[in-house]
């Protein structure tokens, strides 16, 4: 009787131990706001503005450790300022491919995650309307993509998930005299994991 129970006690230790290194699969929804502002170096400043974003992610993971690719289609607004009070209003529309690393600490549906990783934006579409005293001079010329980094955390409870994080521009955005553009952004989003 004591082999039986110490072979019992042994298998269940070992399964879940096994369990924790398979690698796990979930894919969901998520959607959320945002808060954009692009850095400049001295030609302009640039304030908060609200902006959205909606799409799906991936979640696989193997011993506490995951890999968290997303596609979402993504609303980011700005504006620019120049010294001489000149507005210029700017709207992203961009395809955004953040490939995060993370962990979760929980269990029983219930979790804290934290990720990290790079993110690359595929822009869309850059519409720009002006002020009435803004000239032509003034329009700001995008490039097509932009690299930037984000860090965040998360929680799940069940198949809902809060995610809070911060996306810092890597790469330059802008063209020409408007070079020193960077985007920086809060985001916060809703998730729901379909399995």
């Amino acid at each position: 009787m004591k082999k039986i129970l110490l072979v019992a006690l042994l298998t269940g230790f070992n399964l879940a131990a096994f369990s924790q290194l398979m690698p796990s699969f979930q894919l969901g929804l998520k959607a959320g706001a945002n808060l954009s502002k692009l850095s400049t170096e001295n030609t302009f400043s640039s304030d908060n503005r609200a902006g959205y974003f909606a799409g799906l992610w991936a979640r696989v993971g193997a011993a506490g450790i995951h890999l968290q690719p997303e596609l979402y289609l993504s609303g980011k607004n700005t504006t620019l300022t120049n010294s001489a009070g000149q507005e210029n209003k700017v709207k992203f529309t961009s395809m955004d491919v953040p490939i995060l690393v993370g962990t979760k600490l929980g269990a029983a549906g219930v979790g804290l995650r934290f990720n990290t990783g790079p993110v690359i934006s595929f822009i869309l579409d850059d519409e720009q309307s002006f002020g009435d005293a803004a000239s032509s001079a003034f329009s700001g010329d995008f490039k097509g993509q932009n690299i930037a980094w984000q860090l965040g955390a998360g929680l799940d409870i069940g198949s809902l998930g809060v995610d809070l994080r911060y996306e810092a521009g890597l790469s330059k955005l802008g063209e020409d005299q408007y070079e020193g553009q960077k985007l920086r952004l809060f985001t916060f989003g809703l998730a729901y994991k379909l399995f």
